[in-house]
């Protein structure tokens, strides 16, 4: 399982994680526009704010593009 974790303004020892499924999810019950989801996960990839780790680290520039 993939997971992706959410980096926080806060000092905290350890990021929150959840599934790369959960944030879409998430995303998707303030949008219902699927370039919208896009767009608003890799603008999380490509600012910090979500590092994907597991399945899908290695593949984090392909998602990039």
């Amino acid at each position: 399982m993939s997971a992706a974790h959410i980096s926080t303004h806060e000092e905290s020892s350890r990021p929150e994680g959840f599934t790369l499924l959960e944030l879409v999810q998430a995303i998707c019950e303030v949008t219902s526009d699927d370039r919208e989801v896009v767009a608003t996960v890799r603008h999380m990839l490509r600012s910090g704010r979500v590092r994907l780790i597991g399945n899908f680290r290695s593949q984090h520039d392909l998602i990039l593009r």
